[in-house]
């Protein structure tokens, strides 16, 4: 059995700089804010109100969370290296960060194989002693799924862009992913450390067609419910009456040529 690999966090330093080139000067507050690139064989450039936050990102990658002001951003994904004043291969504008909150936006595919940002809110709220969260969330190319823990399945028919979630006690188990209804394993079976107090995000990507469906986890610490315990993101976020989670608040607008590009590099590959 593999062990699951945390994917390593890159580009923090580049995401920070290029947020604080981007974020509206009037910001009142901050969100944690995180970016997972799970779209395959695309190394890209990202930007935010025309500014660069990171170049040369590669697929399956994390960044570490950084504060960014509240404001409204717009988006937009260029293959790596081309001009930003062109065409997009992925873009999404006015989207809302509000003050308070733990974000992970995540470029990936939809069920079709159409490339998308969807905004996740991570849950930061408390946890009971004892207790450990399992977040799952479906961005790969792939059709409905069930999560699996020793081969039992824990969420059933997850579909691209939904997430499920549950508190449970703290255990290490083992989980694979399989198409919905069936025992067909799609993804793993890896070896999860869930832990105390902590919240840990497991999302499937990639392409079940071109066969590179992968797994990436993050995990948000700190949410004990014991005096004393502090939370990874910010600590308000229930009693600011945001909705939890934010789920599939997908809007995009994907270049046809840039899409035709690509999945000219993948018949090529098949090829």
């Amino acid at each position: 059995m593999r062990p699951l690999r945390v994917l390593a966090a890159t580009g923090a330093v580049a995401l920070g700089l290029g947020l604080a080139a981007a974020a509206p000067s009037s910001a009142a507050g901050t969100s944690d804010v995180s970016v997972l690139h799970g779209v395959p064989g695309l190394t890209v450039d990202v930007y935010a109100n025309g500014d660069p936050l990171l170049t040369d990102f590669k697929p399956g990658t994390l960044t570490d969370p950084v504060k960014l002001p509240e404001g409204t951003y717009d988006l937009a994904v260029f293959p790596a290296g081309e001009d930003p004043d062109g065409t997009p291969a992925i873009k999404a504008d006015d989207v809302a960060v509000p003050s308070g909150a733990n974000i992970t936006i995540v470029a990936h595919l939809t069920a079709d194989g159409t490339p998308v940002l969807t905004p996740f809110v991570n849950d930061t709220s408390r946890i009971k002693p004892g207790e450990t969260r399992l977040t799952v969330r479906h961005t790969a190319a792939a059709p409905a799924v069930d999560v699996r823990a020793g081969g039992t399945p824990v969420f059933e028919g997850l579909e691209n862009p939904k997430e499920a979630k549950a508190d449970i006690p703290a255990a290490k188990v083992s989980a694979d992913v399989v198409l919905a209804g069936t025992d067909t394993v799609a993804i793993g079976p890896a070896d999860l450390d869930l832990k105390e107090g902590t919240n840990t995000i497991v999302y499937a990507w990639g392409s079940a067609e071109d066969k590179n469906l992968a797994l990436a986890v993050q995990t948000i610490s700190g949410l004990h419910s014991a005096p004393g315990g502090v939370p990874s993101g910010t600590g308000g976020l229930l009693e600011d009456g945001l909705p939890m989670p934010l789920v599939a608040v997908t809007v995009v607008a994907l270049a046809g040529a840039a899409f035709a590009g690509r999945r000219a590099v993948l018949a090529t590959r098949r090829g």
